[in-house]
């Protein structure tokens, strides 16, 4: 795909975990890349990171020496920004705090080329925030990575309000070009996926403390054919992460719902990372052993919130963590942050370890039947009150008899 932003030269601002796994998709797919941070010994370490990442797929028989060589020699540390001046696209990799992401933009805008792209890899920040402190708003917009950025399909490309489309082709180009399943998302608070997330998540918390274990709520949605349940996956990313965010921000500690996951921080359990998290691991072990030390901790929260636990059976977990996942989706659709439920659904299959059998989340509730689903939301509308109120676009569509799939740009 030829745009008028092609991208030839690229520089990734940010040498953590995301940053890293971005610079190696670029460099893996013949991209020059420069690579900045404000701590040049973390720019090092990367660079080692680099070489020992491809020596082992040299080791692994899946690249050549010289393709290694060649890739490692794609990467040059930069040592300020300066240095960045005439490179078409940089994409900004540094933790999630919107003052110092705008920070960061208002320098790039000052010294970066007139043509070049300003991206953010920011998983749920507001892009247009963030286009605002630029002179080139059109020419900013999000490329949300998953983690690892080399490995994870899922990209998605987030459109601000005043995203040039040509801007949208060139990442979407870019995209391709390294081997990314591409989906082109709305600007609101968390895009597609983290923004589902958000509201299957808080279920899941929810039915924690309303008498489930977290290992009850993972083999339930894993019986489903989830890939990993919402509190393993917590283990696996880091449960300090959005811990730490909240502490940054200084508002969110206090919320119920995470609880669980504050007391857990506060003991030193931040997932796979210390040895244990939700669950416990054996040293230099990635599997999930059962602690019954975290079930008592559940209970103890939830006793000093004034919960009265009862006995929740995995049909009830399945059914409020699905049924939240899609009619948050529905939402989505209804507001045109997602085009159409195919894109809703492939963010899910590739970056959210949805069961590719059953084709997504809206795919499973159009072939459960959307007047079945509704049914159901309304009832538990009923019991819970209204966070549970049917989308809109769910109500119109039954009406009609419809479904999700004959939406456009939230439009049956």
């Amino acid at each position: 795909m030829s745009t008028p932003f092609n991208v030839r030269q690229a520089a990734v601002i940010g040498a953590g975990t995301m940053g890293r796994g971005i610079v190696i998709s670029l460099a893996r797919a013949g991209l020059p890349v420069l690579w900045l941070d404000n701590d040049p010994s973390a720019t090092e370490a990367g660079l080692a990171m680099l070489a020992q990442t491809w020596a082992q797929q040299v080791t692994k028989g899946r690249i050549d020496q010289a393709e290694a060589d060649a890739c490692l020699a794609r990467v040059c540390a930069a040592g300020a920004y300066a240095d960045l001046a005439d490179v078409d696209l940089v994409i900004e990799a540094v933790y999630e705090n919107l003052a110092l992401k705008q920070d960061i933009f208002r320098t790039l805008d000052r010294t970066l080329n007139a043509q070049a792209i300003l991206a953010s890899n920011t998983s749920a920040l507001d892009i247009d925030a963030i286009a605002a402190v630029t002179g080139r708003p059109e020419q900013v917009l999000g490329l949300h990575f998953f983690s690892p950025a080399h490995v994870m399909k899922l990209l998605e490309v987030v459109r601000g309000a005043r995203t040039s489309p040509a801007v949208i082709d060139a990442a979407r180009a870019l995209g391709q070009r390294i081997g990314k399943e591409v989906v082109v998302a709305g600007n609101c608070p968390g895009f597609i996926g983290n923004r589902m997330l958000a509201t299957y998540v808080a279920e899941a918390r929810k039915l924690l403390l309303e008498g489930a274990t977290p290992r009850q709520v993972d083999e339930a949605l894993q019986a489903f054919g989830m890939a990993m349940g919402p509190f393993r996956m917590y283990d696996v990313v880091g449960i300090d992460l959005e811990w730490r965010a909240r502490q940054l921000a200084g508002t969110g500690m206090e919320a119920p719902l995470v609880q669980v996951d504050n007391a857990l921080c506060e003991q030193g359990r931040f997932g796979q990372k210390s040895g244990q998290g939700y669950y416990r691991y054996a040293p230099g072990s990635r599997e999930a052993e059962h602690d019954p030390e975290v079930d008592a901790l559940v209970f103890k929260v939830a006793q000093g919130l004034g919960m009265h636990r009862r006995t929740i059976d995995d049909e009830e977990i399945r059914e409020r963590c699905l049924l939240a996942l899609v009619n948050e989706g529905a939402k989505i659709l209804e507001e045109s942050v997602a085009d159409c439920s195919a894109d809703i659904d492939r963010v899910y299959l590739h970056g959210y370890g949805f069961p590719a059998a059953l084709g997504g989340p809206m795919h499973w509730a159009d072939q459960q039947g959307l007047s079945l689903l509704l049914a159901r939301l309304e009832r538990l509308q009923g019991l819970f009150g209204e966070h549970w109120r049917p989308a809109g676009l769910l109500m119109r569509l039954v009406a009609e008899g419809k479904q999700l799939a004959d939406v456009r740009e939230g439009r049956a």
